[in-house]
């Protein structure tokens, strides 16, 4: 799995991975009580008991739905007063819920059209209907990015870069760089280029619209907001009908407003994240009566945790798991393979890149070195001790390789923070752990290796989505102003959440074809 990264609101971005797991109880009819209302978990039952288990079972109306043998354990569907009665069995050992796990698939093969074959389609371009909605005639829209700045050089990036443009600034350098690597996401999520058998798509990925970089942060990751009033002006400058801002600050300032304010009267259309401290702050300048906010969503239209709510929440966009560009080779992928078996392992953040392959062999729960695993990748169970500690001890024992697995439902990402390892390292969940113990002295092999994406998460993430929309349903009406552009986004959402507007979706999920649509019935206006 690639790297994954918070897109924060203003300062510098923190590495995590964005496995999920979706626990979802079962709900019975409306006039079920609860002593029939049906359950699904998963009983373990103690050695050699397995035949009396499933007597036990089969007396309390329980239903098999799984034979766990290699684990002694069975899945079944029973009614919740059975099950009261069933946990009473000498026999069991424990019960679980049988939790639901869902799909992510967070990209899609390309199919041919509209992307060419060899694109990864991540699920946000999809979700806001880019892939329905030719962008041929998106080079009469510009948008202006303020963040960290771009690798024009990027593989999906350098098919535009002759409409792309820039600013110096002696604090943060050439604008064609990108220490920080959260502009280069935020510029792939708008424009990556469809260029076949090459990363991912972008929501206009044709290579033809106009882009205008200011960068603001450098690899420290902030800015003051006279440097962002002054960015906003130089957009302007520039000839921006769109200015996208994956940031913002807690406090409001005069300075920035006037600017804003300013902007929207010259007809330009700013946008910003909401932010992702998952609470009801304000952030600016997406507080702004002149700023559209952006809130986040992920690929099911779940609102997002860290998405802040508030009354000034205007329309929301994809956010969780967004793959899209990074500089050149300064993102990771983890790979892992066991005895033949391909498993989609999280990433360990610090650790070497490096690919190794050895036999599988048990490290307990890695809190103290043993000469056992000398020469072998090592399997060891998150908890007690911090990764560091587990996978140096690995190391230290002559391990060659380290694969952490949880001790809790579902996957994770892990860091080394500043311990440097010379052996590769990554996570797995819970099952596939319990799959990997199965699997003990057969050969395994653990990949970290150098990639130009990433899956980055935050309102941040969400911000490019709605710019790049917006940009792309202007195109068809270039006449149409700024507030006609965004009052139509509002209008032509996916209502999300409560009925109307609310604090969590705004007016809903962004659309791009259905916006297109409602212009060329009703007009620009309406």
């Amino acid at each position: 799995m690639m790297q994954s990264k918070t897109g924060m609101s203003s300062i510098a971005t923190a590495v995590k991975l964005l496995v999920a797991a979706v626990a979802v109880g079962v709900v019975g009819t409306a006039n079920a009580q609860v002593d029939t209302e049906q359950t699904r978990v998963i009983v373990a039952f103690k050695k050699g008991m397995g035949k009396d288990m499933r007597k036990d079972i089969g007396r309390h109306h329980g239903r098999v739905q799984h034979d766990l043998d290699n684990i002694d354990s069975v899945a079944i569907e029973i009614s919740k007063a059975d099950l009261k009665a069933l946990r009473k069995s000498r026999h069991v050992e424990s019960v679980e819920e049988d939790v639901i796990r869902r799909p992510f698939a967070t990209t899609s093969p390309s199919t041919g059209t509209p992307y060419l074959t060899g694109q990864l389609v991540p699920y946000g371009i999809k979700m806001v209907q880019a892939d329905l909605l030719s962008d041929a005639n998106v080079g009469n829209r510009k948008v202006c990015i303020i963040d960290s700045g771009v690798d024009r050089a990027h593989e999906d990036i350098v098919g535009n870069s002759a409409n792309m443009t820039g600013e110096y600034d002696s604090g943060t350098g050439w604008w064609y760089t990108d220490e920080n690597h959260h502009g280069t996401h935020v510029a792939g999520t708008i424009a990556a280029v469809n260029n076949s058998g090459k990363g991912v798509v972008g929501v206009n990925p044709n290579g033809k619209i106009k882009i205008h970089i200011v960068k603001v942060f450098n690899a420290a990751g902030w800015a003051y907001s006279s440097t962002l009033a002054a960015a906003a002006n130089k957009c302007a400058a520039a000839g921006a009908n769109v200015i996208s801002m994956s940031l913002g600050g807690p406090t409001s300032n005069a300075t920035e407003k006037r600017t804003f304010d300013a902007l929207a009267a010259k007809g330009i259309l700013s946008i910003a994240a909401a932010g992702n401290d998952g609470n009801t702050a304000i952030s600016y300048p997406a507080g702004y009566a002149s700023v559209m906010m952006v809130g986040a969503v992920d690929e099911t239209r779940a609102w997002a945790s860290f998405s802040q709510y508030n009354s000034k929440v205007e329309i929301a966009g994809p956010g969780v798991a967004v793959l899209s560009s990074v500089p050149t080779n300064s993102g990771t992928a983890s790979a892992l393979t066991v005895g033949g078996t391909a498993y989609a392992p999280g990433a360990m953040d610090g650790s070497p890149v490096k690919t190794v392959t050895a036999p599988l062999a048990d490290f307990g729960i890695g809190d103290k070195t043993s000469t056992t695993v000398a020469g072998k990748v090592c399997l060891v169970q998150r908890g007690t001790v911090d990764f560091a500690t587990k996978v140096m001890n690995c190391q230290n024992s002559g391990g060659v390789g380290a694969i952490v697995y949880n001790n809790a439902a579902g996957g994770f990402g892990g860091t080394m923070g500043t311990t440097v390892s010379t052996i590769p390292s990554v996570t797995a969940s819970d099952v596939e752990g319990a799959s990997l113990k199965t699997k003990l002295g057969q050969s395994a092999t653990v990949a970290v290796t150098p990639t130009s994406y990433a899956y980055f998460d935050g309102t941040s993430m969400a911000t490019p989505h709605v710019s790049a929309v917006a940009a792309l349903v202007w195109s068809y009406f270039p006449s149409c102003t700024g507030p006609q552009i965004r009052s139509t986004l509002t209008k032509s959402a996916i209502d999300l959440g409560p009925v109307g507007r609310d604090v969590k979706f705004g007016y809903g999920l962004v659309q791009a074809k259905a916006a297109k649509d409602r212009i060329a019935t009703y007009g620009c206006g309406n």
